[in-house]
């Protein structure tokens, strides 16, 4: 019959919140995502013909349209309530060109948050799709195709089978490498800061010098000066200050503030976010909009004056700093402020506990505070000593959000007043390199740098790390020794103190193969790896999706500079891509040792690849790369396999260092000794990691039979395998009690593997 309103959403978690809200008259189902995309293989798009898309259904997504064709006929309307950015646009215009829907009964609805109010409010409000959104996000992913086809097998000819490239991706990559750079380039410089502690009666007064020493003999000369000096307060300057609350969230913002304060990576987030969403607790997590709808602003003011008072509310509007803004029109909040706490798990708890206090202490009153500087003069010299404190006078939003300091109480002294010198001391600092990038200062700066969009960070950031460009990885750091002086009895004491420099935590670090990518990029596509060229990009889908720029226009723009690059590119040479540095030559065979980039990563070359005799190859040394490995280092690792020693049945051991990294032999068995180097690890080290290997293979085993069929305990759960095909076995099945004719019978029922699709290119 045709009573019911069909309402297509793209999850089944949101499918399951809205129906909950809705009456009899509405079925709510999932599309599952997009239903409709380029097809994996080929390119797709006709670029004679205004770089016309050809779209095709899914693979898997058949029986997802069939469903909802079918409900379709039987429903008097249907309302495509994906979500509101580009994204979620295109999402219902590919669902009304599937299901060939009747724009006269075909509504459009959209909603921040999944609420009754916002709901219901939706549906006395429709439109139609916003062509110019469905516009942007095509134009995007077309050129993202174009890049993509055309310079992924030009990497796969002139690097290293496999590879792929994408504008934002190869961007962000960039970025990490050319910081690692700088930190390798930087030198670092030392200098002497200078703290004193004078008597203030009662209290210490500790204080600062208001410069820096450049040197020892500056810091030593210094302090001896000030062995018979007198110390007289100069100045008290009382005043008062004040905190003010940042502003809630947007996906920038709640990516950064998740990894800082939780230590959630950036897809963590997003997806915890993402659930958090589709329960209906917070709006929708995609908007770099600051914006808080009235509903949200007054909701906030009863809550914190109900519960803190009048003086803790203070109404705040605040400004998107983004100039593109566009994704959604309101800042990322709790649906209801009275609900403190919400989520399935841990991770969505502390998500959402962060996006309350957050939104909340948007609208709280500034923190106010008595700060107070004191400065301290040398009867005979010029510099002069600072110390400050301060104390939290009225808490205001910190109440909610935290964050505030320590007080720091200033004991009471006068201008003019006589301050003896407790302590003085000179230490050594260095100046820092720039910091490595985090998954969060990553986004903030592709933010700063117009790069993506908040919908793109997370996707990009995995992308990087899963195909080998960027490792995110612990730097232990190397011990450093400063010098530390004192003034005591009048003579300067000289001591020193170890500090730890370099230690770094869940930080982006660059493979060779990012760095040889990276510098093949720039060298033949700069203009694509240009930052300012890839926020002109952004702009120009931010028009299109104001309507003011037409996309076919745009890609054609785009693609004239482009792809003269691809065909100029393909003068480059293995050789060139290689990145093969002279390290010198082998003493005994006298033949030049290379450290060069090959099919399988970093590896030493020995001999000439044009000579006449075939060059010997060697895997780079353990943790060593192409730009820091040594002659030294490269020669070692020629002596490998290395015989370690014997088992206790008498087996060799060796060592060696293979494609994935160093490891021991025993017959055939191999056993990874990651962080150990093959060149060093001991014989009774090497036994331990043996035996262990074996308990390890011993229980992988639930059964073993002489037919060569075994069940297996794998990654996702018991199976049975012979070597060549892989069978499930039923939840119901214990799979300690299956028999080998039991085996062989679910081995013949399986499905065969499925061949991995071989990705043909056209010839340009």
């Amino acid at each position: 019959m045709k009573a019911k309103n069909l309402v297509i959403v793209e999850s089944p978690a949101k499918a399951k919140t809205i129906s909950a809200y809705l009456g009899d008259d509405y079925i709510v189902k999932s599309s599952f995502g997009h239903i409709r995309d380029l097809p994996k293989k080929g390119l797709n798009i006709d670029i004679d013909n205004n770089f016309a898309p050809s779209y095709e259904i899914s693979e898997g997504k058949q029986k997802t349209v069939n469903e909802l064709k079918k409900i379709t006929s039987q429903s008097s309307t249907v309302w495509l309530a994906s979500d509101e950015d580009r994204e979620g646009e295109a999402i219902a215009w590919h669902l009304a060109q599937a299901l060939s829907l009747d724009t006269a009964r075909t509504k459009r609805i959209v909603f921040h948050e999944i609420t009754k109010t916002a709901i219901e409010n939706a549906i006395k409000s429709p439109r139609t799709i916003d062509i110019n959104l469905v516009d942007a996000q095509q134009a995007r992913r077309i050129l993202d195709r174009l890049v993509g086809y055309e310079l992924s097998p030009v990497l796969w000819k002139k690097v290293r089978t496999g590879l792929s490239a994408g504008r934002v991706q190869s961007v962000a990559v960039r970025l990490i490498v050319d910081r690692e750079r700088e930190i390798k380039d930087f030198s670092a410089t030392s200098s002497y800061k200078v703290n004193a502690v004078f008597n203030a009666g009662k209290d210490d007064l500790p204080a600062e010098l208001n410069i820096k020493l450049a040197d020892k003999t500056a810091a030593t000369n210094f302090l001896k000066a000030c062995a018979g000096e007198t110390f007289t307060v100069a100045s008290v300057d009382k005043k008062p200050g004040s905190r003010s609350p940042s502003a809630p969230f947007t996906t920038s913002s709640l990516q950064q503030e998740a990894s800082r304060r939780l230590g959630f990576s950036v897809k963590q987030t997003m997806t915890l976010a993402q659930r958090l969403y589709e329960k209906g607790n917070i709006t929708y997590m995609r908007t770099d909009s600051t914006n808080l709808s009235e509903l949200a602003l007054n909701s906030a003011k009863d809550y914190i004056t109900k519960q803190y008072g009048a003086n803790y509310h203070k109404l705040r509007h605040y400004k998107t700093k983004s100039a593109g803004a566009q994704e959604a029109h309101e800042a990322i909040r709790p649906t209801d402020f009275n609900m403190q706490e919400a989520g399935d798990d841990s991770g969505q708890q502390s998500l959402y506990r962060l996006i309350w206090q957050r939104a909340l202490a948007s609208q709280m009153a500034e923190a106010k505070l008595d700060r107070t500087e004191i400065i301290i003069n040398i009867s005979k010299r010029p510099e002069t000593f600072i110390a400050k404190g301060e104390v939290l006078l009225f808490d205001g939003f910190i109440k909610v959000y935290g964050g505030g300091k320590d007080d720091v109480i200033m004991p009471s002294v006068a201008v003019g007043q006589k301050l003896p010198l407790n302590n003085l001391s000179a230490t050594e600092s260095f100046s820092r390199p720039p910091a490595r990038y985090s998954e969060a200062s990553l986004v903030k700066k592709l933010e700063e740098l117009g790069i993506g969009r908040p919908s793109t960070y997370a996707p990009t950031i995995s992308t990087i790390q899963t195909r080998g460009y960027i490792n995110k990885s612990n730097l232990e750091g190397t011990p450093r020794t400063l010098q530390v002086l004192s003034l005591k009895n009048g003579q300067v004491v000289e001591a020193t103190r170890q500090e730890i420099t370099g230690a770094d935590k869940n930080k982006l670090l660059p493979t060779d193969l990012a760095d040889i990518v990276t510098d093949f990029l720039v060298k033949y596509f700069g203009e694509i790896l240009d930052y300012d060229f890839t926020a002109k990009v952004e702009q120009d889908f931010d028009a299109i999706a104001d309507g003011k720029q037409d996309w076919p226009q745009t890609i054609n723009n785009f693609y004239k500079n482009f792809h003269p690059l691809v065909e100029k590119s393909d003068k480059a040479t293995r050789h060139e891509t290689s990145k093969a540095r002279l390290l010198g030559n082998d003493p005994s065979t006298k033949l030049p040792i290379y450290a060069r980039f090959g099919r399988y990563g970093p590896m030493i070359q020995r001999g000439a690849t044009d000579s006449e005799d075939k060059p010997d190859f060697a895997p780079m040394p353990t943790g060593a790369t192409l730009e820091n490995v040594t002659l030294e280092q490269a020669l070692e690792v020629f002596k490998l396999p290395r015989i370690v020693g014997k088992t206790a049945d008498g087996q060799e051991i060796t060592a060696n260092i293979g494609r994935f990294g160093p490891y021991i032999k025993v017959d055939k068995t191999f056993v990874s000794i990651k962080p150990e180097d093959p060149m060093t690890i001991t014989e009774a080290e090497a036994i331990k990691l043996y035996v262990a290997k074996l308990a390890k293979e011993a229980n992988k085993y639930i059964a073993r039979f002489d037919s060569g069929i075994s069940v297996v305990n794998g990654m996702y759960g018991p199976y049975i395998t012979d070597g060549k095909k892989n069978a499930k076995i039923p939840k119901e099945t214990d799979p300690k009690s299956l028999t080998e004719e039991q085996c062989q019978k679910m081995l013949a029922e399986a499905p065969a593997k499925g061949k991995r699709p071989f990705r043909r290119f056209k010839k340009k």
